[in-house]
């Protein structure tokens, strides 16, 4: 046995020792050889002997030698001499058993695992593997390993899992002890799977398994146990258990006792790897397993295995260890020992009783045990021992030792564990024997007490079940000493005097201890001893128990008396009595309530039920009689009738009798509340006339005489009824503010007392008319609804007319109350409403409280009151009734189920919705009461949708709704927000509708809102038509008829048009339609789809349009309302079908929509062609099919629009003046051929050539028709519209047409465009009539089209031109034009008020600016306009100039951007022009004592200051360097352009001039700081990244382009690049200024705060300094400047300038050198070469070159030649000024002139005058003489 069990030793090899090998030899024969050492070394691959890792390391250099990283944990290489120290260690023995503590006396019960060697034989691989890895130490090694193991226990074959048999139970012993619970757990789930394979192949193995597989199952972990469960029984039908347990009794026994006996913490864990905690805690959990397998041991073994495991049992009980666990510290253990001696007393009784002297102290003594865990085991062990053992006493001393403890117990309530101990309280004292208990009356007094004064600790009181279990103990126990104790005078006394009565005395006053059911135990108790005394035979008994039962009766009541009888009764006393008095009253619901509690009591078997494990085990020992007797009056007790037993009957209505006169008398004395609410609780109970009459005493009837004769009847009859009248009423009318729920009790127990239904009816009829106030009847009303018995009662009252036709009144009162004052109180009306509404809203069994007529007329009401709210303004509302009538309504609706809607209530409905479907202003309603009225409204609709049946015949609602919202959107009196308003409700609404089991029904609702076509058409008609314009001028479509009728009218700016509302509506409900995939019927979708889209296609078209509209569009967006929502909805090719049938129809805005729809790619090309393939269908041409080409005319191919001219041109040919006119005729087929010019689609020449010469013959024939220099007041429109479609084709054709044209032909096209221009400018007056401004538009169009003709002509070009055309050109037809366009410019622009550059009125601003700024500057200069002259302006300019600057000049300002352009541009032209006539004057500025300064045209410059105060009021607010975005064309977009161009004419007009006008117009603009304020502005306005957004696609080798490096293009028709317009034109201002005037913005970067400073410098250097440092070097190198003497050289990759001066022998050669920040920073100046000049004097100049360079506002050029002329003035001998040491003025280059008297030197007068005002002195600043 030692040889086979000998463990596998730490390693193989020669040294390994004796024993390992002694064991692989003895295990089989096997052939010797080296084979053996590698088996070893290939078996532990890690315990190699260290020789070996020596020479394998000497041998493979690869392998890890001894400085190898070891395992962790493993601390020593392996050894095998620390295998053979182990040996010796252990006496020489191989360790063979489980744990560490080995003797060899007693051999190991589980096999020790076989050797290595043998696993792997037999084993499969892998199972090795894993077999391995179960013995590591480490947790979650094993935890992955038993996983493992399961799931291929599973996986692989029987015979395979089969071989792992043999090793498992030395492994699962082991691990099933596990200190981890998850890898216990886990093992026992691998251990279910291993059963479920080898099934019956386990059977040898079991008894070395079976006592570790007990105790698994009783793991307290409770995972791990169930697992072992579920393992054994898979093993074991519940069946065959037992046979298995008997099988392995001898085995489990040794294994648990061992564990309770031998074991301990350290010979369980080895003390040197685990950690003290650990190695106690696995002690105690294998302790706590060990007692509760023996327990599970003992259960499961059949009656006869028993006997052979008595001595077993004797031997573990004879250890005292054993008995300790009864006090070990662990409670699990404690729980456990107990439970065993349960099992043991149960089990072998004899052995227990044998062992008598140690069992009971063990049990006994620890009954005051309060651990939760171990209470139940413990009370269930107590109740075992004193049953098995009848001697028990004996052993313990019972009133020393364990009543105290037991009292101690009790009298702590249990000490919280009351629900498990009281249970065992009874069965505990009934078995007591006599001799223990006497004397018995003072044993059960203490006891009872005990339990008292335990219900009365804050923990019983604070919780129902401890509370609850203590009372029950106390009953069961009084009943159980009261049976046992019958006729026992004093027992019987003191049980009831001294126990019950005082109890009840207490409990009365303490409410918290009611809870417990109390009352219902009394009653119960009560109950079993009358029904004993009606049912026992023997008299005796009878006698004593009506004993008994009287003198409780005396005694309750005396004790319900002195609570009662106090002028100030405590609260809580009262409510305890009438609760008692109650519970005693209906003793049936008690026993209902505790039926449970009863069936706990089982004396049947003298001991409780245990838990479901002893149930098994409970032997049926003889029933003794009290148990017998107890069970049998249990039985009684639950058969009892309904009926009271006359045992109690008469004492309990004598006390209630006794009762309620002490308590009347105290309210009638004393007017005391708690008495009169404990007499409405007796009364509830008790209503009996007897009580009644007690009550009314010896009063007189005088009340009820002036009743009607049926009232005074029933009073003389019914005493309840008489009482009523007498007190009642009056005690309700007291008071009515307070809570008089009591009264109305007392009142329903006085109807109770009734005969029948009609009396109750006469009296409550009588009562509601005279008697009761509206608060109590809402507490009858209410009361009646809350219980089903109280409603028959009063039932024909609420159904009749008396109360119906009140409340009625009521109503009306209360709708009615904002035009009373104001006198009651706010709840005076709250409880009037509530009543009302609990009236319309309570239903019992489906239907009203009150008659339905009543209802009705009550729902009238409130519709009347509701209707009246518009009349009234928002505070009355506010104060009125409607938030009342919302909450009535709301309930009404609510709580109407099944009940169709009656009319009325429609009604209503009808007018909440119109309520909330308007906006505030029109309802004046407070936000709060919209949002009731919402939630009021859609309680109906709800209840509304849910009806069965065709629900829109049958709702006056629907019908109503559909129409009222109809009439809404066609009568034009909504506004944008009355019609977000509707249509949120709408949507409301028809979500309310989907809901509707009725598909149809909001189809055909949707149906019913939609207007017929001549609707439709009326309201498309009065849309204003103002949207014409824009079509007509960008040539879209084309008219020959006035229509422009209507117009936005100034009142109506608000409200939106009826068609916009109308689409609107529709389209919301489609959507909401389309979502539930609702289908329509007759193409309604459809129409709905295009009137939303001519809608929007109106909006779309208008210029300028309302803030309305836009806001209405905005609207629909954020509603969704949108095309593609709608579409993405519908069938497109319905859709496009009824608009090509419009359009053809129609024409206008229908043929817009299609082009539209084309444009944004909603429908596809293919779609839209199937609906044009046949062109001859066009034809003859109307209006509708005219416009209907023209729109397509983008979207057609060139094939398309071949055969549409093909038709066209004929019908050219031969017209009679009246056919030329015509849609059909020259108009017509002239407009649609010029839609496909438009689109460039003509290539043909000859063809254009050709239409040309007809409309030269149609000149000759009917010159008439051509409107030339004629009043067109008199000319049909007719005309007017082939004239414009005439002159639009000249236009187009000169654009496309590049083949030579005749000079008849050129004579045609310039005299007709003179001639119309004249018309234009002759018609001034009429350009309010579209279609005249349309001709204005074309006819300047046409100007436009030669002028840039003419003015883009080349050299080349010329060549195929007739040769005088260009002359004629300049001499005639341009200054023809500008002569009529200049006075035409400034007339218009004097007249127009409405400026803006989108109105149509100002459409021919467009065209006729762009003609003018072709204007040539000659021909401005010659200008015809009348003079113009403002008095006290300074200026050296001709009158002519000056008129024209001061006509022009204020044009900048106005308010439409072509005007400002073109004006730019003229004025431009003129700039240069100016200085010379301030150079002329230039005489007279100079030498003034003060400094000089010039203003640039005073025309420009107060311009200039009305601008700044515009701009201050736009950008004044904003820090510099924060960027502001102009919107285009707004008011501040046209202040800013004129701005930024004025300034641009200053720096042009600045540049023109001489370097000395620029020093004294500079000077001009440091005083006026207008330089300042346009730095800090244009620092406002240039963009932070000053790029061209396209650049980023260019190669980044390349500068990127900016605004500073690309010129700005003004250009009047692109409005693609508004955005950019602003911050473009600020760049190119900063541009201008840096290069124009360098010194000035130099100065003003210095002296600027240090935030702007460092902006400004950022800036420049990033994007300006490198164009301007280029440009300034590029333009030394291309200057054609020639010096004397003085030679200039460039060089740009530097910066430099190099400049070489020689006069003589004398060279100078100076270096300029440009900074970074060019032009802010200083140009440093340094020396090169220099011969013949002295240092001081070398010096001078240079200072000098350095001052001029940064002081004058010119090129690098200009400064040069202002130090050459210094120093040549030098030379020839004139002085320096000894003020600045310079001959030349840096300023304002003057030669110094005025010379003082003393000394002779001269001085600059700027710099004297300097001198003087700074130092306040007049003397010469060298000999210090006064100056003259």
């Amino acid at each position: 046995m030692v040889r086979d069990a000998a463990g596998g030793g730490s390693g193989s090899g020669a040294a390994g020792g004796q024993g390992v090998w002694r064991k692989g030899w003895a295990g089989r024969s096997r052939p010797s050889g080296p084979s053996s050492g590698a088996r070893g070394r290939k078996l532990w691959p890690g315990r190699v002997n260290r020789d070996q890792r020596a020479e394998s390391a000497a041998e493979t250099p690869t392998m890890g030698g001894k400085n190898k990283q070891r395992t962790k944990g493993n601390l020593r290489p392996s050894n095998s001499g620390r295998a053979a120290e182990l040996l010796a260690k252990e006496q020489g023995t191989v360790p063979g058993f489980i744990g560490f503590g080995t003797s060899q006396s007693d051999l190991g019960y589980v096999p020790a695992i076989q050797g290595a060697e043998e696993i792997d034989s037999l084993v499969d691989s892998d199972f090795r593997m894993v077999l391995r890895k179960l013995s590591k130490k480490d947790v979650t090694t094993k935890l992955k390993a038993m996983q493992e193991f399961g799931i291929m226990c599973t996986e692989r074959d029987t015979e395979i899992v089969k071989g792992v048999l043999p090793y498992w139970p030395r492994i699962f012993c082991k691990i099933s002890l596990d200190h981890d619970r998850r890898v216990r757990e886990a093992t026992q789930q691998a251990f279910e799977k291993l059963i479920l394979k080898v099934k019956k192949h386990l059977a040898p193995y079991l008894k070395s398994l079976m006592g570790y597989w007990l105790m698994a199952q009783c793991d307290t972990y409770t995972p791990a146990a169930s697992a072992a469960k579920d393992a054994f029984e898979a093993a074991f039908p519940p069946s065959k258990q037992p046979e298995a347990i008997a099988f392995c009794k001898d085995e489990i026994t040794i294994v648990l006792q061992d564990h309770l006996i031998k074991e301990t913490p350290d010979t369980l864990s080895d003390p040197q790897t685990v950690p003290e905690e650990e190695r106690e805690a696995k002690f105690y959990r294998v302790v706590t397993c060990s007692l509760l397998a023996l327990k599970k041991l003992l259960c499961l073994l059949p009656d006869n295995e028993l006997d052979s495991l008595e001595e077993k049992f004797k031997s573990l009980l004879s250890q005292n260890k054993f008995w300790k666990y009864g006090k070990h510290s662990i409670p699990q253990i404690r729980s456990a020992y107990f439970e065993l001696v349960s099992a043991l007393c149960l089990r072998i009784p004899q052995l227990m009783k044998d062992e008598a002297s140690k069992v009971s102290p063990s049990v006994l003594l620890s009954i005051d045990d309060s651990d939760p865990i171990v209470c139940p085991a413990l009370w269930e062990a107590v109740l075992y021992t004193l049953t098995t053992i009848e001697d028990c006493w004996l052993h313990v001393n019972a009133k020393k030792s364990v009543f105290p403890k037991l009292s101690a117990v009790v009298r702590e309530g249990g000490r919280g564990l009351a629900t498990v101990i009281y249970p065992y309280l009874l069965p505990f004292i009934s078995k007591l024997p006599q001799s223990i208990t006497d004397p018995k009356l003072d044993f059960f007094k203490n006891f009872l007490t005990s339990l008292i004064v335990g219900l009365s600790t804050e923990r019983i009181k604070t919780s129902f079940s401890e509370c609850s279990a203590v009372i029950s103990a106390f009953f069961e126990c009084l009943r159980f000493i009261m049976q046992q104790n019958l006729g026992e005078k004093e027992i019987e006394e003191m049980l009831v005097n001294d126990q019950l009565i005082p109890f009840i005395d207490a409990v009365l006053k303490d409410p918290k201890l009611q809870d417990g059911q109390l009352f219902n135990h009394l009653a119960e108790t009560l109950n079993s001893w009358e029904a004993k005394a009606d049912m026992e035979k023997d008299d005796k008994t009878v006698h004593n128990l009506e004993k008994v039962l009287l003198n409780f009766w005396e005694r309750l009541s005396e004790i319900c008396v002195e609570k009662i009888n106090e002028p100030e009764a405590d609260l809580k006393s009262v409510l305890g009595v009438s609760n008692l008095l109650q519970v005693l009253q209906k003793p049936k619901s008690s026993l209902k309530s505790n039926k449970k509690k009863v069936s706990k009591v089982r004396f049947a078997d003298e001991m409780p039920e245990s838990n479901k494990e002893n149930e098994k085990c409970v032997s049926s020992e003889g029933e003794n009689s009290e148990g017998s007797e107890l069970v049998a009056e249990l039985s009684l007790t639950h058969n009892c009738s309904d009926v009271i037993s006359p045992l109690r009957k008469k004492p309990l209505e004598d006390l209630v009798c006794k009762l309620a006169e002490m308590s009347i008398n105290y309210v009638n004395e004393q007017k005391s509340e708690q008495h009169l609410r404990f007499l409405s609780t007796l009364l509830n109970s008790f209503s009996s006339t007897q009580v009644f009459k007690m009550l009314l005493g010896d009063e007189k009837q005088s009340v009820v005489k002036a009743k009607p004769p049926e009232i005074t009847k029933l009073a003389q009859k019914n005493p309840a009824v008489q009482f009523l009248y007498q007190k009642l009423i009056g005690w309700l009318n007291e008071d009515p503010k307070k809570d008089a729920g009591f009264l109305v009790d007392i009142l329903y127990s006085a109807l109770r007392c009734c005969d029948n239904n009609m009396e109750r009816k006469d009296v409550l009829d009588d009562l509601t008319k005279v008697d009761l106030n509206w608060n109590s009847v809402l507490q009858v009303i209410e009361k009646a609804c809350s219980s089903s018995d109280k409603h028959a009662l009063v039932t024909p009252w609420l159904k009749g007319d008396i109360l119906g036709e009140e409340l009625v009144t009521l109503a009306e009162h209360l709708c009615n109350k904002h035009l009373e004052s104001k006198g009651s109180s706010e709840s005076y009306f709250s409880e009037r409403w509530t009543l009302l509404s609990l009236v319309l809203s309570q239903h019992v069994k489906d239907d009203y409280l009150i008659g339905e007529v009543y209802v009705e007329r009550i729902i009238v009401k409130l519709h009347e009151t509701l209707s009246k709210t518009e009349t009234l303004t928002e505070a009355e509302n506010n104060d009125s009734s409607v938030s009342f009538i919302c909450d009535v309504a709301y309930n009404y609706f609510s709580s109407a189920k099944g009940c169709l809607l009656m009319p009325s209530s429609e009604d209503l409905l009808l007018t909440l919705f119109q309520l909330c479907a308007q906006s505030k202003e029109k309802t004046h309603l407070p936000d709060f009461l919209i949002c009731k009225l919402k939630n009021t409204w859609l309680s109906g609709v709800n209840l509304l949708v849910h009806q069965t049946g065709s629900i829109y015949k049958q709702s006056t609602f629907l019908r109503l709704s559909a129409l009222w919202l109809k009439n809404q959107v066609q009568s034009s009196s909504l506004d944008i927000k009355s019609l977000q308003v509707l249509l949120s409700t709408v949507d409301d609404l028809l979500n309310a509708l989907v809901e509707s089991e009725d598909t149809y029904l909001l189809g055909v609702y949707i149906g019913s809102v939609m207007p017929n076509n001549s609707e439709w058409e009326k309201m498309r008609q009065s849309l204003p038509i103002q949207w014409l314009h824009r079509p007509l001028l960008e040539g879209r479509l084309s008219l020959n008829y006035e229509c422009f009728k209507t117009d936005f009218k100034e009142q109506d700016t608000k409200k939106l048009p009826s068609h916009l509302c109308t689409s609107a509506l529709l389209s919301k409900m489609i959507l909401v339609a389309l979502k539930k995939e609702i289908v329509l019927e007759n193409n309604e979708l459809e129409k709905i789809i295009a009137e939303l889209l001519y809608s929007l296609q109106w909006c779309e078209e208008l210029d300028n349009p309302p803030i309305f509209l836009t806001g209405f569009c905005e609207m629909l967006q954020k509603m969704n309302i949108t095309y593609d929502n709608l579409c993405g909805l519908g069938n497109t090719s319905g859709l496009l079908q009824l608009l090509f049938n419009r359009s053809r129809e129609n024409g206008t805005l229908w043929s817009l929509i299609i082009a539209k729809l084309i444009l944004s790619r909603s429908v596809s090309s293919d779609e839209v062609k199937r609906h044009y393939r046949r062109k001859e269908c066009f034809f003859p041409l109307t209006e509708g099919n005219m416009h209907t080409i023209q729109s397509l005319c983008p979207f057609l191919s060139k094939e398309d629009k071949k055969e549409f001219i093909a038709q066209c041109i004929p019908a050219l040919l031969a017209w009679t003046k009246e056919d030329l006119c015509s849609t059909n005729g020259g108009f017509g087929h002239l407009a649609i051929f010029n839609s496909c010019l438009q689109t460039r689609s003509i290539d043909d020449e000859e063809l254009l050539h050709g239409i040309l010469k007809i409309l030269i013959s149609w000149k000759k024939d009917h010159e008439d028709i051509f409107l030339f220099s004629c009043n067109l007041s008199e000319v049909s429109p007719e005309i007017l519209g082939v004239n414009i479609e005439i002159i639009r084709f000249l236009s187009l054709f000169l654009k496309y047409c590049s083949s030579p044209l005749a000079e008849s032909e050129w004579d045609f096209i310039m005299c007709s465009m003179l001639a119309w221009l004249e018309t234009t400018s002759e018609n001034q007056a009429l350009y309010s009539v579209p279609l005249v401004q349309l001709f204005a538009c074309v006819s300047c169009d046409l100007a436009c089209k030669l002028s840039a003709f003419f003015d883009s002509t080349t050299l080349d070009t010329t060549g195929n031109l007739p040769v005088n055309l260009i002359s004629e050109w300049k001499e005639f037809f341009s200054q023809g034009i500008h002569s009529l366009l200049l006075p035409l410019l400034v007339n218009v622009t004097g007249e127009s008020k409405d400026t803006s550059e989108t109105s149509f009125h100002n459409a021919m601003l467009k065209p006729m600016c762009e003609t003018l700024t072709y204007i040539p500057k000659d021909q401005l200069l010659s200008h015809k306009l009348p003079a113009r002259l403002v008095a006290g302006q300074k200026t050296n300019l001709p009158e002519y100039l000056q008129t024209l600057l001061n006509t022009l000049v204020p044009l900048l300002l106005f308010r439409a951007r072509p005007v400002q352009i073109a004006v730019y541009h003229m004025l431009y032209k003129l700039m240069p022009e100016l200085p010379q006539y301030d150079q002329d004057n230039l005489k007279s500025y100079g030498d003034e004592e003060e400094e000089p300064a010039l203003s640039p045209p005073a025309a420009l410059m107060s311009l200039l200051s009305t601008q700044e105060d515009l701009l201050e009021n736009v950008l004044g607010c904003i820090p510099v360097g924060q960027i502001v975005t102009i919107k285009p064309l707004s008011e501040d977009f046209c202040y800013v352009l004129g701005y930024l161009l004025t300034w641009k004419l200053i720096l042009t007009f600045f540049k023109a001039a001489s370097s000395q006008l620029r020093a004294l117009y500079s000077m001009y603009l440091r005083k006026t700081k207008s330089l300042n304020k346009l730095l800090y502005h244009l620092f406002r306005l240039m963009p932070e990244n000053p790029t061209y957004a396209e650049t980023a696609i260019e190669l980044s080798n390349k500068d990127p382009k900016t605004f500073f490096t690309e010129e700005l293009q003004l250009s009047i028709r692109e409005t693609a690049t508004l955005p950019y317009h602003i911050p473009h034109l600020a760049c190119s201002v900063y541009h201008m200024t840096l290069k124009d005037l360098p010194a000035m913005v130099r100065l003003w970067w210095n002296s600027s705060e240090k935030r702007v400073f460092n902006i400004v410098d950022r800036f420049t250097s990033k994007y300006v300094s490198n164009v301007l440092s280029f440009q300034e070097i590029s333009s030394v190198q291309t200057s054609t400047q020639l010096f004397n003497g003085m030679t200039v050289k460039a060089r740009a990759t530097t910066r430099e300038v190099m400049a070489t001066y020689t006069i003589e022998d004398i060279v100078i050669e100076l270096i300029i050198q440009l900074p970074s920040n060019y032009p802010l920073g200083s140009i440093t100046v340094e020396s090169g070469k220099r011969v013949g000049v002295a240092v001081q004097q070398w010096r001078n100049w240079m200072l000098q070159l350095s001052t001029y360079l940064t002081h004058q506002n010119g090129s690098i050029m200009e400064g040069l030649a202002l130090w050459k002329n210094n120093v040549d003035k030098r030379f020839e001998g004139v002085e320096d000024c000894m003020i600045c040491f310079s001959v030349i003025h840096g300023f304002n280059y003057s030669l110094p002139k005025k010379a003082c008297r003393t000394c002779k030197k001269k001085f600059h007068s700027a710099c004297l005058y300097k001198w003087f005002t700074s130092s306040n002195k007049s003397t010469c600043p060298l000999c210090r003489e006064t100056f003259f």
